[in-house]
């Protein structure tokens, strides 16, 4: 079955970085766009940020509020998907998801958190 797996989380001051990673079993990877949401406390899920699939797999794309300090990227050997979010702020404090679609189903992995605190 699809499975999703998160990690990468954890406590970080402003201004520092983490590097999420979303192991992905049960389907063929590369063929398959993913994306990263998050949900901080009282809010609506988010989009942070996208990659292709298959022949789209360089391309990317990113939330407003991430661009410049987040990059997306996928390992399809490894079937392994990343996000590396630098310049870290409070406001990025949150619980991290990955996310693929698969004839029209939504599937997410665990989440994990991400927070950000002096």
């Amino acid at each position: 079955q699809v499975q999703l797996v998160e990690s990468g989380g954890g406590l970080v001051q402003p201004g520092g970085s983490l590097r999420l990673s979303c192991a992905a079993s049960g389907f063929t990877f590369s063929r398959v766009a993913m994306s990263w949401h998050r949900q901080a406390p009282d809010k609506a899920r988010e989009l942070v940020a996208f990659i292709g699939g298959g022949g789209f797999a360089g391309y990317g794309d990113y939330a407003d509020s991430v661009k410049g300090r987040f990059t997306v990227s996928r390992d399809n050997t490894k079937n392994m998907g990343y996000l590396q979010m630098n310049s870290l702020k409070p406001e990025d404090t949150a619980v991290y998801y990955c996310n693929v679609q698969l004839d029209q189903t939504n599937y997410w992995g665990q989440g994990t958190r991400v927070t950000v605190s002096s």
